[in-house]
C-alpha cells in the first residue's frame, strides 16, 4: 500500500539521487500525522468551547490530583510559557469560573491555584473527547503495533525531553 509519502520520496530519489532521503519516510509522516492530531484536537477543544491554552492549564491542574492545585510557578513549568503569560491566563480561567486563585498557606507572598467544579467538568468532557478522537486516528493499529509504535517514538523523544533547551 503506498502513501502520499511514498510519492514524495520517490519524486525527490528522481530529483536528488545523491541526497540520503530515508529520514522522510518516518518523519514526513510524523508530521502528516501531526497536522492529523492538530485537527482532532482543535475539534475536541472547539465542542467544548475551549481553546489549547485553556486545555493545557487545565490538564495540568487536573493531573496534579486532588484538591487540583498547583503554584503559578509549577503551571509554567507543566505548560512552558512565560509568567506573564501565565498571570494573564489565570485570569482569564478564572473570569470564566473554571479556577479560583487562594493564598498559599506554605507562602505567605504565594497563591495556589485550584481548579473548580465547573472547570474539571469541563476538561474532563473535553479529555473524554480528544481521547475518543487519538483513538480513531490510531483504529489502523493492533494493540501490539500502537504499543511498538509508542515504544519507537518514546526512543526518539526522550533525547529531546531531556535537553532543558528544549
Amino acid at each position: 500500500m503506498e502513501d502520499e509519502v511514498d510519492r514524495l520520496v520517490a519524486a525527490w530519489r528522481t530529483e536528488r539521487p545523491d541526497l540520503d532521503t530515508e529520514p522522510l519516510h518516518v518523519l514526513s509522516r510524523v508530521s502528516r500525522l501531526a497536522r492529523h492530531l492538530d485537527r482532532a484536537r482543535r475539534a475536541a477543544f472547539t465542542a467544548h468551547d475551549m481553546e489549547s491554552w485553556e486545555f493545557d492549564v487545565l490538564t495540568a491542574l487536573r493531573r496534579a490530583g486532588p484538591p487540583y492545585e498547583l503554584s503559578p510557578g509549577r503551571l509554567l513549568r507543566a505548560t512552558l510559557v512565560t509568567s506573564g503569560t501565565m498571570t494573564n491566563r489565570i485570569d482569564r480561567l478564572e473570569t470564566a469560573g473554571l479556577v479560583r486563585r487562594s493564598p498559599d498557606p506554605l507562602d505567605k507572598r504565594g497563591v495556589l491555584v485550584r481548579l473548580t467544579d465547573a472547570g474539571r467538568t469541563r476538561v474532563d468532557a473535553a479529555f473524554d473527547d480528544l481521547v475518543e478522537r487519538e483513538r480513531d486516528l490510531l483504529g489502523s493499529l493492533t494493540p501490539d503495533d500502537r504499543r511498538t509504535l509508542a515504544g519507537l517514538l518514546r526512543s526518539l523523544l526522550v533525547p529531546f525531553d531531556a535537553d532543558p533547551t528544549g
